[in-house]
């Protein structure tokens, strides 16, 4: 039996199976998305391309909402573009609205929707000071340098994501208090799972203040579904528009024209595990797709070579289960219903 805990994840999304679509699906008739068309948001009035701030002119906090930090992750781009083209400004505080990665973004094709993940590498593994300030450089750490400066000034930030598999929508709150109670103040999606990120280098909603226990400023990140199905835009506009409702940022009567019925409870997931590829040949015994509770402690989840992969307790929940399956990089992640 293997098993690695951890108290954060490896990079379940390494270049070469997104670059080669080895284990992901990349059939262009999966997309049932239109991926909008953003080259007329490049100009802004922040000196960072693609990233728009507007000024109520009342006193409140800087919300932002970030999209495409993952160039094949269009639901996002999808619900900032809702929100351009109906001139959605904020009655108080500010709000910037920001298409992070919009060169990988620019790269996508729904014929080979996996490919534009990144330009060079993963832009949501870069947020902290050492790789920000370190010497090495690629296009995803120039755009990171870039907007690094507006980020610093943001109070509340939301990051739009969609996930490889069918399944319900995630709500990604960090370790810390206060991105749970962010989510619980929020009440939407069903599903919160707390977790502290990735080994392979820092998430924006981790990043500095965010993810500071003494600091008040907070950040969320939110897998709408999968990448290219319908509802993950609905998920994402609808997570977005709770979001900045939460600070009375925008028109009340607007918002509530495009928002359903919360769910009746939150479900809260803590991450306790997470299983590392070691071979070349992992392979798990079943199609997992995530969220799926497992009833018994040793039940056999995949195969690491000639190791076995099982569950360290009983109701143990799978949470994105990967389908690029490198060594080095993340399976799955286990966790428990709180």
């Amino acid at each position: 039996m293997k098993k690695v805990r951890s108290r954060g994840c490896s990079d379940e999304t390494g270049a070469a199976n997104d670059r080669e679509g080895t284990t992901v699906s990349d059939r262009g008739d999966l997309v049932e998305l239109v991926a909008p068309d953003i080259t007329a948001y490049r100009s802004s009035n922040t000196g960072i391309e693609f990233v728009t701030t507007f000024e109520s002119g009342v006193a409140g906090p800087h919300v932002m909402v970030n999209a495409v930090t993952h160039g094949n992750e269009i639901c996002g781009a999808i619900t900032l573009d809702f929100l351009l083209r109906n001139d959605v400004r904020p009655v108080r505080g500010a709000m910037t609205l920001g298409f992070g990665n919009h060169r990988a973004y620019r790269n996508f094709d729904p014929s080979h929707p996996t490919l534009s993940r990144f330009v060079d590498e993963d832009f949501n593994r870069l947020w902290s000071p050492d790789v920000l300030d370190g010497p090495r450089n690629s296009a995803e750490l120039e755009r990171a340098r870039e907007m690094r400066p507006l980020i610093d000034r943001v109070d509340y930030l939301l990051d739009l994501h969609s996930m490889q598999t069918s399944v319900a929508p995630l709500m990604l709150a960090g370790p810390l208090a206060k991105g749970r109670e962010l989510a619980a103040a929020i009440g939407y999606p069903e599903h919160v799972v707390c977790d502290h990120g990735h080994t392979a280098g820092k998430r924006l909603r981790d990043y500095a203040q965010f993810g500071d226990p003494d600091d008040t400023r907070n950040a969320l990140l939110i897998e709408c579904g999968q990448h290219w199905e319908r509802s993950s835009a609905v998920v994402s506009l609808e997570t977005t528009l709770r979001f900045l409702s939460q600070w009375n940022i925008i028109d009340p009567d607007f918002a509530a024209a495009h928002l359903a019925d919360l769910p009746a409870e939150q479900k809260i997931i803590e991450v306790t595990d997470v299983v590392t590829i070691g071979s070349g040949g992992f392979r798990f015994v079943e199609e997992f797709k995530g969220l799926e509770v497992i009833s018994k402690q040793g039940t056999v989840l995949g195969i690491d070579g000639d190791e076995e992969i099982t569950t360290p307790y009983d109701n143990c929940v799978l949470i994105m289960p990967s389908r690029r399956l490198n060594p080095g990089h993340t399976a799955v992640r286990l966790g428990r219903f709180i």
